[in-house]
């Protein structure tokens, strides 16, 4: 019985060391695991960008001609919002 409650001290005492070590590994390499993560990261969105990625200060990947407008203007009537419910009570403003 006493070699059983041995062999579980030296188990979780190495146990314990490993936590410990890598706690302090993680710690002193801290810097370089947070620019690799980074550096991981944004090789992902870039890539998932496809053409769009290599090419930003050319307006998109040069797809769009010099002058073309990203966005298409809104429409005159674009501040109201028709089929829109009242959130009120149901009382009538005068």
């Amino acid at each position: 019985m006493q070699k059983i409650i041995n062999v579980l001290a030296v188990a979780s005492g190495l146990v314990s060391a490993a936590v410990v070590a890598s706690g302090v590994y993680v710690y002193v390499n801290r810097d370089a695991i947070i620019d690799g993560v980074k550096s991981q990261a944004i090789e992902a969105v870039t890539g998932s960008l496809g053409g769009l990625g290599g090419g930003l200060g050319g307006g998109l990947g040069g797809d769009l001609p010099i002058g073309t407008p990203d966005l298409t203007p809104p429409p005159a009537d674009a501040a109201d919002a028709p089929g829109v419910p009242s959130a009120g009570l149901g009382i009538s403003q005068f």
